[in-house]
């Protein structure tokens, strides 16, 4: 009976400690302006690939599309890093919302009118990852305004992550049921009006009014400072240099799955949605274990073993031609995924100085999406040479490779982080001095 009464309390407290970043007025209105735009953000993801090979059947087009919409963020990303640095965060979200919702909205009015073109495709998705390149070191950077202080940053981002997982379960099984029944110019408009809501999220926030950095020094120094920080400090560049190759090489299969639900699967605009939203689930479940932690200690080694999960997960795809075991397979792909992304974003803003956050946050986006234009195009053309079985196989083996390098610095990184964590708090002091940080079974 006493057992019995222990684990009903628990629930509520474990559910208390998973949702315990809404207690931020801004972060709730954060959380649920985006909880309905990412749902239009996935059904057009999902939408845009499916009408290029639909237009065109070509492997080598759809990563020619994924590159066009990623490569911005790898020429801009480290300028936009100096500049958010400088500027109001909660400024250039807003305008960066607004200028995704025209690009959404010019989308669907060339879909529905039966106007849109390859090269309208490729124009637009340029003009989206610009805005990228802005918005995701932004909203990265602004999470920790949003929850005033360190405290809850490994929370909020781990619901950062539950929200687009959650998102992404549902937007692709949307957009495949849309796409079947009314077309793509639908899921282009759902996704122009959902914006609305995070616009109005945003404008509804009582946010402290920053006073934004005028140039005291010039644009490319502050760069050079960035990337000495960013690369100076291991921690930092090793989380930042594998990220950047699972990038390359892991993730760029989203870009093959069209061909792989049509050719290897032998299925349709369903099969695809199904897939995308398999791996979404798996997202999802692993976002609400990364938020039920309460503590950022022993986060790091998660880092190698949700790459080897994903790279695991790859490799078996690649032997797959059943649905039901594809669906299996690509679930713990995206719990790898999306767990090795959101591990290493809560690491990275947690030690990085507050005045170089946004900087750090812009190599985060380099690496994350800067990298995917080259992946796209690589993955694109392994698939037309060697066929998208080999091509997701060897993805997963590199990746395997680079979880297993990471690993064995481990050790070195963590004592690196240590001192940071204590100073920070997060490893508590002792009367009469720091408690020695030797135990092997803490730090990152």
């Amino acid at each position: 009976m006493k057992r019995e009464k222990k684990l009903n309390g628990s629930i509520p407290l474990r559910v208390k400690t998973i949702f315990r970043s809404l207690r931020h007025r801004n972060y709730r209105l954060f959380f649920s302006g985006q909880s309905i735009s990412l749902i239009g953000t996935w059904m057009q993801r999902i939408a845009l690939p499916w009408v290029v090979y639909g237009m065109t059947g070509s492997e080598i087009l759809l990563g020619v599309v994924g590159f066009a919409g990623t490569i911005p963020s790898f020429l801009l990303a480290p300028f936009a890093g100096v500049l958010i640095d400088r500027w109001s965060r909660y400024r250039v979200l807003l305008v960066t919302q607004v200028i995704s919702m025209i690009q959404a909205s010019v989308l669907a009015w060339l879909s529905l009118t039966g106007g849109l073109e390859i090269w309208h495709i490729m124009v637009l998705s340029v003009v989206l990852g610009c805005i990228n390149s802005f918005d995701m070191p932004a909203r990265h950077s602004f999470v920790i305004e949003l929850v005033n202080g360190r405290e809850d940053i490994g929370n909020a981002v781990a619901l950062n992550s539950m929200m687009f997982n959650g998102a992404r379960l549902i937007g692709p099984s949307v957009a495949g049921i849309v796409l079947a029944a009314v077309g793509e110019g639908a899921c282009f408009l759902i996704n122009a009006l959902s914006y609305f809501f995070v616009i109005a999220s945003l404008l509804a926030m009582n946010v402290p009014v920053i006073r934004e950095r005028k140039m005291r020094t010039p644009m490319f120094r502050e760069m050079k400072e960035g990337l000495d920080y960013t690369f100076g400090f291991a921690p930092i560049k090793h989380i930042i240099l594998l990220l950047g190759l699972v990038s390359l090489m892991g993730a760029s299969y989203q870009v093959l799955m069209p061909v792989y639900a049509k050719d290897i699967l032998q299925g349709d605009s369903h099969t695809f949605g199904f897939l995308m939203g398999g791996a979404g689930a798996g997202a999802l479940l692993g976002a609400i274990w990364l938020a039920s932690k309460d503590t950022v200690l022993t986060l790091g080694r998660l880092i190698p073993a949700a790459t080897a999960l994903l790279s695991t997960g790859l490799i078996a795809m690649s032997f797959s031609s059943s649905f039901f075991i594809s669906m299996f397979l690509i679930f713990f792909t995206g719990l790898g995924m999306m767990t090795h992304t959101a591990v290493s974003n809560t690491i990275l803003q947690t030690i990085a100085d507050d005045d170089k956050r946004g900087r750090v946050m812009s190599f985060y986006t380099m690496a994350l999406m800067g990298t995917a234009p080259f992946g796209s195009l690589l993955a694109g053309w392994m698939a037309k040479v060697l066929g998208t079985p080999w091509t997701m196989f060897i993805g997963g083996a590199v990746c395997l490779f680079g979880a297993l390098v990471f690993y064995r610095r481990l050790p070195d990184l963590r004592r690196l982080v240590r001192p940071v964590y204590v100073r920070m708090g997060i490893l508590p002091e002792v009367a009469g001095g720091i408690r020695s940080a030797s135990d092997p079974g803490t730090g990152t």
